[in-house]
């Protein structure tokens, strides 16, 4: 199985100039790979291909006058990046992950560097290719054969490493058996960041949204500066600085969160959430944006994966929130604002976001028996269970 790390490292101020200058090689490998690509076809009419077409002209370009300060570089990394020109036109053009047209790296902003050769991961530091080891903070034994190094460097000017390891460990089969009380469904909100189908309520931690009233006035003191200025670089960093505490604390709790609910259950359930279109809706667009679903959900699919629980999303149109969980009858509108109701075949009051995560968990527990998948009231393996199932 593939585990990646990720570390803080603290290279030297020789060995951070070095990395700088590896960075903007890469970008320009990228940025000018970009641009003979758009040309070849504005003017030609010819698609050229990244890897078949264009990885092969950096070996040409290395050999003359003009690029030959690449050579000065790692090659895996400069090829890495026409690679991943590559997945990004790969990516546009596939009309289920809508990306966009992929479009020239800047200066500013997160830079990376792939390194897949010549790598090792000793007691304290790391070793990439053309430079002596940088000191790293290694905080958790890893196990296995390095495959590759990610060097990055923040808009703060932190670096880091994301370490990718094959640790020889089979990934974990998921259980064929699984007890009706490990079954979780978990609906997303706003109010409440998520609610179990055991009636548990996440408090949403707003964390943009309580940093708002600091990245303004950060942001009012980079206007105010002059452009180019080493006074406007110091208030860009403090902004980014802020920005980058938020996206850490954001992650932190996905993580804590993801991690509490898969070790707790062997299924959990959940809804296929389009934050995009729900973000057309300007009122809500910053809440969901700061929430950060997909990202959890992303965290919740691997971490599934890895311990061997069963993941099930559900489809978008499922109408969790309007239809009764006791009868199943199924309200013609339910607007936002309406968080109780009453189901008038039944007469059961519901909590709005309760009675999702119970209509989420029972359409769950449905696929998973579609699957072929034994569910049980009490658990276990009992063979009058797998029988009744079966019949």
């Amino acid at each position: 199985m593939l585990r990646a790390t990720k570390v803080r490292i603290y290279p030297t101020t020789k060995q951070a100039e070095y990395l700088n200058a590896q960075f903007g090689a890469v970008r320009f490998a990228y940025n000018k790979a970009l641009h003979i690509k758009k040309h070849a076809y504005q003017r030609h009419g010819v698609n050229l291909n990244p890897r078949k077409d264009l990885k092969p002209l950096l070996s040409v370009a290395k050999k003359s006058r003009k690029y030959a300060w690449l050579k000065e570089f790692d090659s895996m990394a400069l090829q890495q990046a026409v690679i991943n020109l590559d997945v990004a036109f790969s990516n546009f053009f596939n009309p289920k992950l809508k990306a966009r047209f992929p479009t020239f790296k800047r200066k500013h902003g997160k830079q990376s560097s792939y390194h897949c050769v010549g790598i090792k991961v000793l007691e304290n530091a790391i070793k990439i290719p053309k430079l002596a080891p940088i000191e790293a903070r290694i905080h958790r034994v890893m196990t296995g054969k390095v495959t590759s190094i990610t060097i990055t460097r923040s808009a703060t000017g932190k670096y880091y490493a994301s370490i990718l390891c094959e640790d020889g460990i089979p990934t974990p089969a998921k259980p064929a058996y699984l007890e009706e009380e490990k079954i979780t469904g978990v609906d997303m909100g706003l109010e409440h960041y998520a609610i179990r189908s055991d009636r548990a309520k996440i408090a949403n931690p707003r964390h943009l949204i309580n940093a708002s009233r600091n990245l303004r006035r950060k942001q009012k003191a980079l206007s105010r500066k002059q452009k180019g200025s080493a006074n406007r670089k110091k208030a860009r960093i403090r902004l980014a600085a802020i920005h980058e505490r938020v996206a850490n604390a954001r992650a932190d709790f996905q993580h804590k969160l993801s991690r509490t609910i898969v070790d707790e259950n062997q299924a959990v359930i959940v809804e296929t959430l389009k934050t995009a279109n729900m973000m057309k809706n300007h009122n809500l667009a910053r809440a969901i944006g700061d929430a950060g679903w997909h990202s959890f959900i992303t965290k919740l699919e691997y971490k599934a994966a890895e311990k061997g629980v069963h993941l099930v999303k559900l489809d978008q149109w499922f109408a969790s929130s309007k239809t009764c969980h006791c009868c199943g009858y199924k309200m013609p509108e339910m607007p936002l604002h309406k968080r109780i109701w009453r189901c008038p075949e039944c007469e059961a009051e519901h909590n709005r976001d309760i009675n999702a995560a119970l209509n989420i968990r029972q359409k769950g527990i449905l696929e998973l028996k579609a699957a072929g998948l034994v569910v049980s009231a009490h658990g276990g393996q009992r063979k009058s269970v797998v029988q009744t199932v079966a019949a």
